[in-house]
C-alpha cells in the first residue's frame, strides 16, 4: 500500500510540476530588433526576467504583421503562461492576440495598443501627451509662425497615430503650419529618403518633427547634404539622438524610458500569473531632451 500511495503521490505531483515550469515561462514578441529603442525594452525585460526567476523567450517579428502571427503561433506551441507584446500594427496585432486569448493565454501590449482582442494590461508612455510635448517645444522656438515638416511612424500604429494627435493638437492657435506629412515608417533611412524628397519640394521648411529619434536622424542626414539649417525634434531619447541632441545637431527629443517598460511588462506579467490584480493602464514618463 506504502508503495503504490508513492507511485500516485508522484504521479499526481508531477503535472503540478509541469504546470509550475509553464508558468514561468513568457514570450515577449518585439515589432523589430532593427531598432535601438526596441532593443533596449527587450534589454530591460531580460534584465527583469533574471531577477524575477522568470525564462523569457524573445521573438523578432521583423515588422511583418504575419511573421508576428507565426511567432504568437510559435509561443502558444511552447506552452507560456503569458505573452509579452510589442505590435507591429495596432489593427493587425488583433488576430494574435486572439489566438492567445481562445488559449486563455493573458497578453499584455508594451509601447504599442491593441485595436481588437483582450489584453490584461497595456504599458506605454502618453504619446499624445509626447506629440504635444514636441509640438509646443517647436511652436514656442519658431515664434508660433512658420513652416514644419512631420515624418509619421508606420500606419496603423498606436504610437503614430498619438505623437501626430498630440503634435497638431499642440499647433492649433498658432501660425505654424505643417507643409508636408509623409510616412517613413520609423526607419532611418526612409527617414533620409523621404526628407530628400520633401526638401525638393517644398522651398522652405523651419522645423522637422519625426515620431521617432530613427526618422529624426536620416532626416538630419538629408537636411546636412542639402546645407540647410532646419530645427529637428524627434522622439524615443535613443543614444544616438541624444548625442546628437548634446553636440548641437538636433534640437530636442522626447525621452521615454523603454528599458522600464520592458521590465514592467515582465513584472506584470509575474503579478498576473500570481493571480495579483494589475492596472489596465500602466502610464510610463515622458520628458524633452534638450541641448
Amino acid at each position: 500500500m506504502k508503495k503504490l500511495f508513492a507511485i500516485f503521490a508522484a504521479i499526481m505531483i508531477i503535472p503540478s510540476m509541469m504546470a509550475f515550469a509553464a508558468q514561468k515561462t513568457v514570450g515577449l514578441v518585439v515589432s523589430t530588433l532593427n531598432n535601438p529603442f526596441f532593443v533596449t525594452l527587450k534589454d530591460g525585460a531580460v534584465g527583469e526576467a533574471k531577477k524575477a526567476g522568470i525564462k523569457l523567450i524573445v521573438l523578432d517579428s521583423q515588422n511583418d504583421p504575419a511573421k508576428e502571427i507565426a511567432n504568437v503561433e510559435d509561443l502558444l506551441s511552447k506552452g507560456v503562461a503569458a505573452i509579452l507584446i510589442n505590435p507591429t500594427d495596432s489593427d493587425a496585432v488583433g488576430n494574435a492576440i486572439k489566438m492567445a486569448n481562445r488559449a486563455k493565454i493573458p497578453v499584455i501590449t508594451l509601447d504599442r495598443g491593441a485595436n481588437a482582442g483582450t489584453v490584461v494590461s497595456h504599458i506605454a508612455s502618453d504619446n499624445v501627451a509626447g506629440g504635444k510635448m514636441a509640438g509646443q517645444y517647436i511652436a514656442e522656438k519658431l515664434g508660433k509662425k512658420g513652416s514644419v515638416v512631420e515624418l509619421e511612424g508606420i500606419p496603423g500604429t498606436s504610437a503614430a497615430r498619438d505623437r501626430g494627435k498630440g503634435f497638431n493638437d499642440a499647433l492649433k492657435g498658432t501660425a505654424v503650419k505643417v507643409v508636408a506629412r509623409q510616412a517613413a515608417d520609423f526607419d532611418r533611412t526612409k527617414g533620409l529618403n523621404v526628407m530628400e524628397n520633401i526638401l525638393q519640394s517644398q522651398p522652405k521648411i523651419d522645423a522637422v518633427f519625426a515620431h521617432n529619434d530613427e526618422m529624426a536622424l536620416g532626416a538630419m542626414r538629408a537636411i546636412s547634404a542639402a546645407k540647410k539649417n532646419i530645427m529637428v525634434v524627434g522622439f524615443d531619447a535613443t543614444d544616438d539622438a541624444v548625442k546628437a541632441v548634446k553636440d548641437g545637431k538636433m534640437a530636442a527629443t522626447v525621452a521615454q524610458q523603454p528599458a522600464f517598460i520592458g521590465a514592467k511588462g515582465v513584472e506584470t506579467a509575474k503579478a498576473v500569473l500570481e493571480g495579483k490584480k494589475v492596472q489596465a493602464y500602466v502610464p510610463v514618463g515622458l520628458k524633452l531632451i534638450v541641448k
